[in-house]
């Protein structure tokens, strides 16, 4: 996730800023399988743009951990990931899901594919403005790459199944609606960034890795628009439950509980 370190290198006699390409390499290619998804789609290949999508999302995973694992995190490397961000999780997607079944709504399909785009933008904008004052454990609104898996896997199931876009118009239209405001909401999602240490990983999660790739390569297109479904309604879910434990307890108590004295 990063190209240019803190620390400048003297070469030569003169001082220059340290380029590490291995991270870029990964977030690069991020890009690149995000910029395909787009072409994919105008070309009517609409499963190959939502793997390309998929690729991009795992490659986003990467770049950030091996940039830390590495030590060659920076400001140019946030940057440019997001910037990537922005098309593979932003552009794409929206182009996607409007050439494969929104484009049959007109004006009210394109402008909904816009919404998600802005959303997305304005997403990624409001993270970078928070990146170390936030809470890690919790992301405020929908992650694009997690909006990204519930839209493009909509798109790759239907694809799958033979469902043209037209049929699933409707309900098209409402996914990209909701999960575009789920974006941009004060709505949080649990991160799983604390869920391990960078020195130790419990047994635990590597079977829990082994299990969801097992899982995983039984049906791609279902099992993983099942679980970015989840994912993206789980967030209002656990705030409904909070809102109302909070005015449970914030009830007064009744009298009739009241020993009299």
């Amino acid at each position: 996730m990063s190209l240019e370190s803190s620390r400048p290198l003297k070469i030569g006699g003169r001082r220059r800023r340290g380029i590490y390409l291995l991270p870029n390499l990964f977030t690069t290619t991020g890009l690149f399988a995000g910029f395909y998804g787009i072409i994919a789609a105008i070309n009517g290949r609409f499963e190959a743009a939502a793997v390309a999508i998929f690729i991009a999302m795992l490659m986003d995973g990467i770049d950030g951990r091996i940039a830390r694992i590495t030590n060659t995190e920076s400001a140019f490397g946030a940057e440019y990931d997001s910037l990537s961000d922005m098309v593979s999780f932003g552009m794409g997607p929206a182009l996607i899901v409007y050439e494969w079944s929104l484009h049959t709504l007109g004006k009210i399909g394109w402008s909904a594919a816009f919404l998600y785009a802005a959303c997305a933008a304005l997403r990624l904008a409001r993270f970078n403005t928070q990146v170390g004052t936030a809470d890690k454990r919790y992301f405020q609104g929908l992650a694009s790459p997690a909006a990204a898996a519930c839209l493009i896997g909509l798109v790759w199931v239907a694809t799958d199944l033979d469902i043209p876009g037209f049929d699933l118009r409707l309900f098209a239209l409402v996914l990209t609606i909701l999960i575009a405001i789920f974006m941009v909401s004060n709505i949080r999602y649990y991160s799983f960034k604390n869920f391990y240490n960078h020195d130790q990983v419990p047994f635990i999660a590597i079977l829990a890795v082994v299990l969801i790739f097992i899982l995983v390569s039984t049906d791609p297109p279902k099992v993983l628009f099942i679980c970015a479904l989840l994912y993206s309604i789980s967030g209002p879910l656990i705030t409904l439950v909070q809102l109302r434990q909070r005015r449970i307890q914030r009830r007064p108590i009744s009298p009739s509980h009241i020993n009299e004295e």
